[in-house]
């Protein structure tokens, strides 16, 4: 347990799915809202989180790729590792062109599920968490779908002012 914070649940696991379905391989976002009370300085504590993605189509001669992140902020791109608000990404390629078959597939993730010695992945002091999603080259809708596993927690007037801060400033 982070110093400063009072855990106030047990376990809550949300589930979430973005696809670009409306207009494939565009940039899409989803707002998932964990109802926090801000008035009693809750926030949530992310134990894990895991990243499904839809694979890419093998085209030949094609390079297709299925990316997706989680974040604490709204993005206007594909978020990062190296973006502060980012949670967890997931990257799945294949890689064709100039191959006459459907080309060699590749897999890139973050740390989904840290390792014991680690108490949380983040703190989500706003309201809100987001998932994104990008697709390249695939001609079908693509998707992503993520669980986050984590607790709610309340946070001294302090710390609780201090994380919201740091989260907003740095989106």
């Amino acid at each position: 347990m982070p110093k400063g914070l009072k855990e106030t649940s047990s376990l809550i696991v949300i589930g979430a799915r973005v696809s670009d379905a409306t207009a494939p391989g565009t940039f899409q976002q989803l707002r998932v809202d964990l109802q926090l009370n801000p008035l009693d300085n809750e926030v949530f504590v992310v134990q894990a989180i895991d990243i499904d993605c839809a694979p890419p189509e093998a085209i030949a001669g094609i390079d297709t790729a299925v990316n997706a992140s989680v974040t604490t902020t709204s993005q206007t791109a594909l978020a990062g590792l190296e973006n502060t608000n980012t949670l967890a990404r997931k990257e799945l390629a294949i890689r064709a062109a100039g191959f006459v078959d459907g080309g060699v597939a590749f897999e890139t993730s973050s740390m989904e599920t840290p390792p014991t010695a680690l108490d949380y992945l983040g703190i989500i002091s706003t309201n809100d968490f987001f998932v994104q999603l990008k697709s390249d080259n695939n001609v079908a809708a693509r998707a992503a779908s993520v669980k986050m596993y984590g607790y709610r927690a309340r946070a001294d007037s302090s710390v609780y002012a201090a994380l919201v801060q740091s989260e907003v400033l740095s989106a």
